[in-house]
């Protein structure tokens, strides 16, 4: 499934909920069934600086694709920055390159955040995004 069709699906499945509050409990809710870092990639390498919560992000290339995965010591923010590796997971460097998540912002979902935590979200798509730089042919 490419990115728009992935946007066109998680909007219509978090659009049916009746606010961003709900929204965000579905996320978390998610959360809590990804798996968990294995302790290797749980190191200060993969710590996402300037984040209260501890938040890890790791990526790979894969066929030219790219894939992410996290873990946080904070539950919402693995819920938020989950979303995005997961959303962004199994795409080519110029998909990802060509499709920010401001999608998002409409939903309600970073509205309930705390700045800290809207900060999480900003720093794992910067990563992405620079990941997807240094891999794009």
């Amino acid at each position: 499934m490419n990115l728009a069709e992935k946007q066109q699906q998680l909007t219509a499945e978090l659009a049916a909920l009746k606010n961003g509050q709900d929204r965000l409990a579905l996320l978390v809710e998610r959360a809590k069934k990804l798996p968990p870092l294995a302790p290797e990639l749980r190191v200060e390498e993969n710590l996402i600086p300037g984040c209260l919560a501890k938040l890890w992000f790791v990526a790979t290339l894969r066929d030219e694709k790219c894939f992410f995965a996290c873990d946080s010591d904070s539950l919402i923010v693995k819920a938020v920055a989950g979303l995005l590796c997961d959303f962004y997971s199994g795409q080519s460097p110029t998909e990802i390159l060509a499709h920010d998540p401001k999608f998002l912002a409409p939903l309600g979902i970073t509205q309930h955040l705390t700045p800290n935590r809207r900060n999480a979200l900003a720093k794992i798509w910067e990563r992405i995004r620079q990941f997807a730089e240094e891999n794009v042919k």
